[in-house]
């Protein structure tokens, strides 16, 4: 059990230690790595896990449920500590219930359980990213516009791979296959 932990968890510090050792020396400019990755490369992975109708995605309910309490649950349980200890909401609640379930949440659960496991890992992201570009943009400001939040290539990506899944409708295997490795080459 040991060896497993290990076997999982060393990889991803040494790649941590390499970005700081690099960061150290260096001063990289990662800000249009950022937009690439969040505005195209993460959209692409999540529409084709979501539209690959190899994915059982009516099999992740039950999970999509449990991680959407646990985000909400968060935010539900935390609000009036927030309050008796009069910290400011906006600052304290979003990163209380919102993690980065995608940019090391996705890799550290491929890599812990295998490729079988990326359809709940991408299921879990959803609904974090869901909950975070809905619920967590209103708590910031709540009057954001929710056709603004639609836009995000995200929150778009995700609506378009279900509506394909859940509608039944066939993507070809070449066009799947070349959004699947734009994409986790960019989420590894």
């Amino acid at each position: 059990m040991i060896g497993q932990i290990l076997s999982t968890m060393l990889p991803v510090f040494l790649i941590a230690g390499c970005g700081a050792l690099y960061g150290r020396y260096r001063t990289p400019d990662i800000q249009g790595l950022n937009v690439l990755n969040m505005e195209l490369f993460v959209p692409m992975l999540v529409f084709a896990v979501l539209a690959d109708q190899q994915a059982p995605l009516q099999e992740y309910a039950r999970l999509a449920l449990a991680a959407t309490v646990v985000v909400l649950g968060s935010g539900i349980v935390l609000y009036p500590l927030a309050r008796i200890l009069k910290l400011n909401l906006k600052t304290f609640l979003p990163p209380m219930m919102f993690n980065n379930s995608g940019n090391m949440g996705i890799p550290l659960l491929v890599l812990a359980f295998g490729d079988e496991a990326l359809p709940a890992a991408i299921v879990l992201f959803i609904v974090e990213m869901l909950l975070h570009f809905s619920v967590g943009l209103y708590m910031l400001d709540p009057h954001t516009s929710i056709i603004k939040r639609l836009k995000l290539p995200i929150v778009f990506a995700s609506i378009a791979g279900l509506s394909v899944n859940l509608g039944g409708v066939p993507l070809p295997e070449w066009l799947l296959e070349t959004l699947n490795m734009l994409g986790v080459s960019a989420s590894r």
